[in-house]
């Protein structure tokens, strides 16, 4: 206690030193450094200018923050030899031109006000088998102790036994994979309150006898919300659906002597794989043997790099307790006169960058493990005994190892649409296809020839051995591009064990204002609204909220078309009309190359061919129209299994609205309920605080949708006294010995047996009580779930803590509504875009990606 005291006081003093600036100085700054660029500003100085806990912005514009990495990275630097100067390292991030550093080295580089990981992506898992209480409730801990430091989380079910089978505690069966499924996503939600986001990919095996499970598990509404799940996908299965022949499923998966074997029909499975793909774009196909086929790590398999599973967005395959960081490098940058007739791409400078980003990613991994070292200084320090703390001891001892021996490295790229547009290649064809792969060719080819040029001057990875990857295909392919290399490599080795991978840039694109990742332009026009005083003069109202606010609809160039109009002689501050603007699109570089418009087989296939120059593996959407048919979306499989793709994800136009179904596969959303309440209810339990007191909203739930909520204080010898691992149960409706309803809350206890919590309306406080009847009288009407929550947000009282209750019901009621259900009368924050739906119970701008938590 004393020592965060004096931690805290610390903070205090340096606050005293250096400058503060306003969140206004900031946006006006960081506003002129973006050439008015409102979107860019507001995510700069809202998600990576160095803040203090306490809201202290201490750096005016991304200058400021390029000019900290840079200190930082120099700073390593002076331990080897040939070090990169500030200077150097500061001219090749600065303006977001070329080098990118993504998400966790950008925001924790430099930052001592924040005790958190640089990873950008984590795996977790266990060495060998094991599916007992105490191994899944240490990966729940694991897990939540890495969200907690804000990483993305990735790991593998496959070692959980089947449902039905025998175990040796009063259960006398396994329960199966699905009910760790959602405790593990429940655990995320958790972590991801208040502001946090957490990430969680969940995958198992096609082998396992319980993957039909684990693929229809999303496809019940409000369950495993806090996670993205993919199946493993071995070539023996893919050959059996295209031969359409029965498969063998085993546990342990691939054992030679399984102790539960099941014969299915690979085509029935597969297209219900392919169906809930085509309805919820869920789950994600990872083509596993591919995966382990081209890894590099796996050369290393028996020393403790077996991969597993990937992090949440699929590009990074790791084994447990390996991490990695991301760089992008911009792409469009090396394109010298662009847009023009003698457009041209600048390969010397490009490969002299690439060098230096894998150089710098390397100087990171030491940072990183500084990182973690104030982590275990920290835990160290906490009030907690040592067997409370050692799980998250041994987690980040396990994760600083495997850091400190392989090095793997994230180096990756951005704005590859806005590249090929540059120089007048459309995406998709098959000259752009080609002029990519070469791109990736020469960017694998630089990357590995820094990695060994490190290894000369710093020493190899403790463990690289050149015997053990001859036969790897992914190093045959670098050996043939670059013979010298190669030989270079076996006489020093090489640094970094594995060192790229295509992630999605999200919002560092929105600062380089560039394309996303290896993805096409979005739309290179869009409309916005801002908001106006509707009796200004000159102002033109295009839209009024139900709030009764104006505002003005207004048309958005995609930069880089922006500069392409310019150059061919456009106003780019003239108000078009959309035959005007169609008309511009289709003569330029961008037309029939959006993400909605590109053909869909021709982006699998491009995937694949780059996919052969990337050593982890790319994350990409097939965005598909929503008239497509189930059919195509398997075809779309098959086709980027036979080209290499080691994963594949789709996203149907509308698949998440509204598309999920109750387990009694009946209406969940819209539509009367029954009048007569049933006798027993399915409850959901969302705690949430009201003015700093910990509440709790039990959601009574007919097939699936909310019918009645129930809300009261928790944890108090005057309210609920509840188990926080509850997180479900029965709401049931008795008669009390005077004859009046009363409504019991029922769960099972850890010994299986069930506990009933009786009268929940009697225990909580009428005033709010009454207020639940209100709604819980709307909610039995069937109006929409969407329109109940904005119903609650608009309720005014004067009561303060009133109000503060209002805004957590509304919290535990938007947890129910359908994924991809539009945001009616809702507006962007960050760009003003109207095109704002619900996800996870977030609000998400389909024009931006920027996501607003309630």
């Amino acid at each position: 206690m004393e020592q965060t005291t004096k931690k805290v006081e610390k903070q205090k003093e340096t606050v005293k030193e250096k400058k503060v600036y306003t969140q206004e100085e900031a946006y006006s700054s960081s506003l002129n450094y973006f050439k008015g660029d409102e979107l860019a500003a507001r995510v700069w100085v809202s998600k990576y200018a160095l803040k203090d806990s306490y809201g202290n912005i201490f750096e005016l514009n991304p200058d400021d923050m390029h000019h900290r990495l840079a200190s930082e990275i120099a700073r390593i630097e002076r331990n080897y030899a040939n070090p990169m100067t500030e200077e150097q390292i500061f001219e090749v991030l600065r303006d977001f031109k070329y080098i990118v550093p993504q998400g966790g080295p950008m925001t924790g580089i430099g930052n001592d006000y924040q005790i958190a990981s640089l990873s950008n992506c984590f795996v977790i898992g266990h060495d060998g088998p094991s599916d007992s209480y105490g191994g899944v409730m240490k990966i729940d801990q694991e897990q939540v102790q890495l969200m907690k430091r804000r990483g993305g989380v990735g790991h593998d079910l496959s070692h959980i036994r089947p449902k039905g089978s025998p175990v040796k505690n009063s259960a006398l069966t396994s329960t199966g994979i699905v009910p760790f499924m959602e405790r593990y996503s429940n655990s995320t939600r958790e972590v991801a309150q208040d502001g946090r986001r957490g990430a969680l990919m969940l995958s198992v095996s096609i082998n396992h006898p319980d993957s039909e499970s684990f693929i229809d598990a999303k496809m019940t509404e409000g369950k495993v919300t806090g996670a993205n799940i993919s199946v493993k996908i071995d070539d023996e299965f893919m050959k059996a659906v295209i031969e359409e022949r029965d498969y063998i499923q085993k546990y342990p998966v691939y054992s030679e002597e399984p102790k539960n074997v099941k014969q299915i029909s690979a085509v029935k499975l597969w297209n219900k794989i392919v169906y809930n793909a085509w309805k919820s774009a869920e789950p994600g196909i990872l083509f596993w043997d591919t995966i382990i086929r081209e890894s590099v790590p796996d050369c290393y398999a028996d020393l403790g790099y077996r991969t597993v599973s990937t992090n949440p967005c699929g590009e990074i395959p790791l084994c447990p307790y390996d991490s990695c960081r991301l760089l992008a490098i911009n792409l469009y940058s090396y394109v010298v006169n662009p847009f023009e007739k003698d457009a041209y791409f600048d390969y010397e400078l490009f490969k002299k960058h690439v060098a230096i980003a894998q150089r710098l990613m390397d100087d990171i991994i030491d940072l990183e493990l500084e990182k973690i070292d104030a982590i275990l200084e920290k835990i160290a320090s906490d009030p907690e005994d040592n067997e409370v703390k050692g799980v998250e001891i041994r987690l980040w001892e396990k994760i600083k190892a495997k850091a400190r021996e392989g090095r793997r490295t994230g180096v990756g790229i951005t704005a590859e649409g806005d590249m090929l547009a540059a120089l007048g290649l459309r995406y998709g064809s098959d000259e752009a296809v080609d002029f990519s792969v070469d791109i990736h060719k020469q960017l694998a080819v630089a990357a590995y020839g820094s990695s060994v040029v490190l290894a000369k001057e710093r020493g190899a990875f403790k463990i690289f051995d050149v015997e053990r990857e001859k036969n790897n295909p992914f190093i045959a392919r670098l050996k043939e591009a670059s013979p010298e290399m190669y030989q270079e490599m076996v006489k020093y080795g090489r640094r970094n064990i594995a060192c790229l991978t295509i992630a999605p840039t999200g919002t560092t694109s929105l600062m380089t204002q560039t394309t996303s990742g290896i993805e096409p332009v979005f739309l290179p026009v869009y409309k916005r609204r801002r908001k106006v005083n509707p009796n200004d003069k000159n102002v033109h109202v295009d839209f009024t909220d139900e709030m009764g606010d104006a505002y003005e609809e207004f048309i958005v160039f995609h930069h880089k078309f922006a500069i392409w109009m310019e150059k061919n002689g456009y106003d780019v501050h003239k108000r078009y009309t959309n035959e005007e603007i169609d008309e511009m699109v289709a003569k330029s570089p961008y037309y029939k190359a959006t993400s909605n418009d590109i053909d869909w087989v021709a982006k699998v296939r491009m995937q694949g061919r780059v996919q052969k120059w990337v050593d982890h593996s790319i994350s990409v959407t097939v965005n598909l129209p929503a008239d497509v048919s189930e059919e195509l979306v398997g075809q779309l499989y098959i086709e980027a299994w036979k080209s290499g793709c080691k994963g594949c994800t789709v996203y149907r136009d509308g698949s998440r609205s509204g598309v999920l179904v109750s387990n009694k596969d009946k209406k969940t959303d819209g539509g009367a309920m029954p009048a007569k309440r049933p006798k027993e209810l399915d409850a959901e339990i969302v705690r949430f605080q009201n003015n700093k007191e910990k509440w709790i909203a039990f959601i009574g739930l007919y097939d699936g949708r909310p019918y009645e909520i129930f809300t009261g204080i928790a944890d108090d010898e005057e309210g609920i006294m509840l188990p926080k691992a509850v997180t479900d149960g029965k709401i049931v409706k008795n008669t009390d010995e005077d004859g009046n309803s009363r409504y019991d809350f029922q769960f099972s206890n850890k010994r299986g047996f069930k506990t009933t919590v009786e009268g929940l309306s009697y225990k909580f406080n009428k005033e709010y009580w009454n207020y639940a009847k209100l709604i819980s009288g709307v909610l039995r009407y069937g109006m929409p779930i969407n329109q109940i929550v904005d119903l609650v947000a608009a309720m005014e009282f004067d009561n303060e803590n009133i109000n503060t209750w209002k805004n957590g019901v509304e919290r535990a009621l938007r947890k129910f509504i359908p994924d991809g259900t539009e945001a009616t009368g809702s507006v962007c924050e960050n760009c003003g875009s109207k095109s704002v739906i619900y996800q996870e119970g977030c609000l998400i701008c389909k024009v931006c990606g920027s996501s607003k938590c309630g």
